[in-house]
């Protein structure tokens, strides 16, 4: 193996330059080859085309994204998507995709996830597989919304639930002391207010908010490029994440209301429970095996959020909890997910087969 020219070096820099600034990007997208089994909104259904024998698993999972986040979480690009994983291990992986929220949505809340949304696509793939029981992938909020789903309808066929960075724990969240301190001027008011008069929070917003809480790495990004401008696949991740920030969607109203009056404020689901328009969800009702990955850079939900699921899940016949290296994100997608998240659910899958 020979050492890269000074001039390949200094081409390939140029070429990435350009790329960045005036072309299509430094690689074209390359999505995990799907089909669409159901298209009605806010509740599109995809099954990954499994390359290996579909006798390798009689189960089909299910990736849950959260809200103010594109599917795309689960299969950012080929090196970096547990969707393109999950079918090179013969799984048989499906998402649900909950598509852009508008004012119109205003009025969908944690009840359209958790009682209507979810389980639909459960059963559609569950039907789709002939019968077979399915296992919960959910990154973030979607953890939630799974563990969520599982605790209001046993007769469904969960097998099992994977969470990767859910917040289990809003005592254990980065600023939500100080976010308690301001609402109690208010009596909470001034933020509902807001919200109900927007319908929601829009896009843009929830786009400046990641970006802020990932503050570290918008800071140093012009330096990142600089360095690493001759680095096509580490400029390639980049890319990835910027243009996963770019498409983020909003929050319907009810459901943000909900989450800040409820999990922010209140704490519901960090005391076991959530309660909803009319019913309470308790997390000790999960009856199924249950998956929790914590993050250690995680800053926006905190392992010890994430590790809190072992004091409420007291109904699963086994909560298994893991650390892996990375940022929110990072532990879903990044470049130690492979060895790290990727391994556990791999392991926890198995078990269950």
């Amino acid at each position: 193996m020979h050492d890269v020219s000074i001039t390949e070096t200094v081409t390939t820099a140029a070429r990435n330059a350009w790329a960045l600034s005036f072309g299509a990007g430094i690689e074209p997208v390359d999505p995990t080859p799907s089909t669409v089994l159901w298209d009605e909104p806010h509740r599109l259904l995809r099954r990954y085309h499994t390359e290996i024998s579909s006798a390798t698993t009689d189960s089909a999972v299910l990736l849950v994204p959260p809200l103010a986040a594109p599917a795309t979480c689960f299969d950012l690009r080929p090196d970096q998507s547990l969707a393109r994983h999950l079918v090179r291990s013969g799984r048989a992986p499906y998402l649900v995709d909950y598509g852009e929220m508008s004012f119109a949505d205003r009025r969908m809340g944690f009840e359209d996830w958790v009682t209507d949304i979810l389980p639909e696509a459960i059963l559609r793939a569950s039907a789709d597989r002939g019968g077979a029981p399915v296992d919960l992938v959910g990154w973030s909020i979607g953890g939630v919304f799974a563990l969520l789903t599982a605790a209001a309808n046993p007769e469904l066929p969960i097998r099992s639930v994977t969470g990767v960075g859910p917040p289990l724990d809003y005592d254990k969240m980065i600023g939500i002391p100080q976010l308690r301190a301001v609402a109690g001027l208010t009596g909470g008011l001034a933020m509902t207010t807001a919200v109900r008069a927007a319908g929601g929070i829009p896009a843009s917003l929830t786009r400046i908010a990641y970006r802020l809480a990932a503050i570290d790495r918008e800071l140093a990004r012009p330096l990142f490029v600089a360095t690493n401008l001759a680095k096509t696949d580490t400029l390639a991740k980049m890319e990835s994440i910027d243009r996963f920030q770019a498409a983020m969607p909003g929050y319907p109203g009810r459901f943000y209301g909900q989450l800040w009056g409820r999990f922010m404020l209140a704490n519901d689901i960090g005391k076991g429970k959530i309660e909803l328009r009319d019913r309470t969800i308790e997390l000790a009702d999960v009856r199924v095996p249950v998956l929790l990955v914590g993050g250690t850079a995680d800053v926006i939900t905190p392992k010890s959020a994430v590790e809190a699921g072992l004091r409420t899940l007291t109904g699963s016949p086994s909560v298994t909890y893991e650390i892996a290296p990375g940022s929110h994100l990072g532990i879903l997608a990044g470049p130690d997910a492979r060895d790290t998240t990727w391994t556990y659910l791999d392991k926890f899958l198995a078990e269950r087969d």
